[in-house]
């Protein structure tokens, strides 16, 4: 019987042997650096990010150059002189995997090398309809579902990016209100790299139209466990509740008061009627289009990569 493994387009490298790939630089975060760049939840540390996360840096970096190179020869051939445009890096995965933590470091490891010093974020949280909208038409429940997107907007946000526009401008969203912010923008000048994080970010085009996935030049897909995912949900929505729901002005400021079984049983209620159908109906179905799948284990540390092969 033929060897299937041979019939992927990835090739899985251990955590062993994909730390081995890091380059021989000095690690370019401090400690603080690292503690303000972790999410709720996530337990990265210097030594995950000089396993995982500097040779990620490094391989997209390559990426990069090598997009220049082609854009440059490009040009030669057409005789064109259009500047290149930036490379844009799209990150998907599940609520609380950790994704959010991934761009902020990646942002920051990326801006360290020499040939990339501007790099932007833009969490697709923006690209929700506000909740007025949200709950006209019905589907305040299914926030964070491909259908609460402006997903119009986005795609013509990116399109402006890839067109080489000057300055582009996208919603603000508040994590504190859980809503768009009137009035607020999020302004992008021309970066050498842009990374787009989101859960559904990419889902891929509906026949005869574009999707934003399609304007992605490299994509990321943070990869675990769903009964892992499951538990890192309940243990951040508890670590919430004691923190950032304790505020007034919270959206959330009502499960302040809830017992830590009552909030338990409402973070699992959450996560079994919203985040679980989201995952396995829209997201993870997404995860074979990744250029590379971060796996992670339990303990939340990747534990293989998967790279798409050339």
């Amino acid at each position: 019987m033929p060897d299937l493994n041979h019939l992927s387009p990835y090739v899985e490298i251990d955590r062993d042997d994909w730390a081995a790939l890091a380059p021989t630089t000095h690690l370019p975060l401090t400690e603080l650096e690292l503690v303000q760049l972790r999410g709720l939840g996530d337990l990265l540390d210097m030594r995950e990010v000089t396993d995982v996360y500097l040779p990620l840096s490094r391989l997209l970096n390559l990426y990069v150059a090598g997009a220049r190179d082609l854009h440059r020869s490009t040009s030669t051939f057409l005789g064109d002189r259009t500047p290149s445009t930036p490379f844009v890096i799209g990150i998907a995965g599940s609520v609380a995997v950790g994704k959010s933590t991934v761009a902020r470091l990646l942002r920051e490891l990326l801006a360290r090398w020499e040939d990339t010093p501007r790099v932007e974020l833009v969490p697709t949280d923006g690209f929700l309809y506000p909740n007025a909208e949200l709950e006209r038409r019905g589907i305040m429940d299914r926030k964070g579902f491909p259908e609460s997107y402006d997903r119009r907007a986005l795609l013509r946000f990116v399109s402006k990016i890839k067109s080489g526009a000057t300055e582009v401008r996208a919603p603000f969203y508040s994590h504190l209100n859980y809503d768009i912010v009137p009035n607020a923008e999020v302004v992008v000048r021309r970066p050498d790299v842009l990374i787009v994080e989101g859960l559904n970010v990419l889902q891929p085009p509906t026949p005869g139209r574009l999707a934003v996935s399609d304007l992605f030049d490299f994509t990321i897909y943070v990869d675990a466990r769903t009964g892992d995912i499951a538990k890192w949900y309940v243990d951040r929505f508890l670590s919430l509740q004691r923190g950032a729901f304790t505020n007034p002005q919270s959206y959330f400021h009502r499960f302040a008061s809830l017992t830590e079984e009552q909030a338990t049983t409402r973070a699992e209620g959450i996560w079994a009627a919203i985040n679980e159908p989201n995952l396995v109906q829209n997201i993870l179905p997404t995860r074979a289009r990744a250029s590379l799948v971060l796996r992670k284990d339990s303990n939340h540390q990747v534990s293989s990569v998967l790279l798409r092969k050339i």
